[in-house]
């Protein structure tokens, strides 16, 4: 099931509760993929209970756009506030550990690892067993646990944080000399963000494959759909306007203000390339809800 249906079955059902946490989904989707207006709008959309996850989206992508001071500084307040021990926050230990350690200073966020490692233990998931091994090599500098994550990693559990933990071993493998071995992790790496459509990501693989002497792949990601940089928001109401739907009908239907819509409209009509609503229907704005 897709957040976007998640996001309509919860407003159909009158779950409003549940949208916060859609959304802070999405805004890590965007995080991911280096979009900052993106995850700030969404974001924004994020308060209380998706709160926390919010703030961790707007942590990955400072970590994604090198801004590490950023990142540290949002993980640690997170961390040291009543939401500390969520599930969202002990999750983010690695990416406070790799901000800390660009920094130069990876025990200030050791702390925060080692309630992660106890957490991934625990739990017994193989892709958190995997993240713990990683922080483990980044902190050590032991390549037995950059494989022994590898190794992990091979269930196919996010392959997001599979491709993070072969970046890092390639990066660290170029540092010490070997820039032969290097090559295979970095490679891996590149492909699987620029599948996920993972812009920062992609870009610092290949640069650091380049430092190795392999040209590589290029680090074009597939093809962006314009409608993924909309929320789920704005692309309901694109579509129903698509459809000739009045302002104050669509209001009405997803229970907003008509100023509202007139809102989401303004701000997925340049997402989109179009400038008014007749143009939307030269757009293939996928199946309605």
């Amino acid at each position: 099931m897709s957040v976007a249906e998640a996001v309509r079955i919860s407003r159909d059902t009158g779950s409003h509760q549940r949208l916060p946490r859609l959304n802070a989904v999405v805004a890590r989707v965007a995080a991911i993929e280096g979009d900052e207006q993106r995850c700030q709008e969404l974001s924004e959309m994020t308060p209380d209970a998706g709160g926390a996850a919010s703030v961790a989206a707007l942590a990955l992508l400072d970590l994604a756009l090198g801004r590490y001071q950023s990142t540290l500084d949002r993980l640690e307040t997170l961390r040291r506030g009543q939401l500390g021990y969520t599930t969202v926050v002990i999750g983010a230990a690695a990416d406070e550990l790799e901000a800390a350690t660009r920094l130069g200073d990876p025990g200030r966020a050791e702390a925060a690892f080692r309630r992660f490692e106890t957490w991934a233990a625990v739990g017994g998931q193989p892709w958190a067993e995997a993240v713990a091994a990683r922080c483990r090599a980044v902190l050590g500098e032991d390549e037995s646990q950059y494989l022994r994550a590898l190794e992990l990693h091979s269930t196919g559990e996010r392959p997001f944080e599979r491709a993070r933990t072969e970046l890092l071993y390639g990066e660290w493998l170029r540092r010490i000399k070997r820039r032969s071995d290097a090559r295979a992790p970095l490679r891996s790496a590149l492909e699987i963000f620029s599948s996920l459509r993972a812009k920062p990501w992609a870009t610092r693989a290949s640069i650091e494959l380049g430092a190795t002497g392999d040209a590589g792949p290029t680090a074009e990601p597939a093809a962006e759909n314009p409608l993924d940089r909309l929320t789920p928001q704005e692309l309901q109401v694109v579509r129903l306007a698509a459809d000739g739907v009045t302002s104050r009908e669509i209001a009405a239907q997803l229970f907003l203000s008509p100023r509202t819509v007139e809102h989401h409209l303004y701000r997925a009509f340049p997402k989109l390339g179009v400038r008014s609503r007749r143009e939307l229907n030269r757009l293939d704005l996928g199946q309605g809800y």
